[in-house]
């Protein structure tokens, strides 16, 4: 058993406005490339969220996680895609572009909050 279908190419991914990923993309849909077998499990989506978890970037049709992010975090960003596929020398991926413009930030600011998963109240 290989586990889930592959899914395989370019998919479309709806993202949540104010989210690190709209914000790095400025856009709120996006096509990506997908090789992978694997998919978020949907049973510990409620147990996550309460715990900080932020589903930035669903399926269209809401089924599938494609990003998730950790609430009052800099730049935690997790994603099912590759998108090491849509960079180029000069030219990176907009995650990669945000994910290193908010490490310089952070480290100009000289702190970084603490990254333990608990339910916020």
């Amino acid at each position: 058993n290989k586990g889930g279908t592959m899914r395989l190419g370019n998919y479309p991914c709806q993202l949540v406005d104010g989210s690190h990923a709209a914000s790095a993309y400025g856009q709120n849909l996006v096509y990506e490339r997908h090789r992978h077998r694997y998919e978020f499990n949907n049973q510990f989506r409620a147990q996550l969220e309460k715990a900080g978890m932020v589903y930035s970037g669903l399926s269209p049709d809401g089924r599938l996680v494609e990003v998730c992010e950790l609430a009052n975090h800099p730049w935690m960003v997790s994603c099912q895609f590759h998108p090491e596929f849509g960079s180029r020398p000069g030219c990176p991926h907009p995650l990669f572009r945000d994910f290193i413009s908010v490490a310089k930030e952070v480290l100009r600011e000289g702190a970084q909050p603490p990254l333990p998963l608990l339910p916020q109240s």
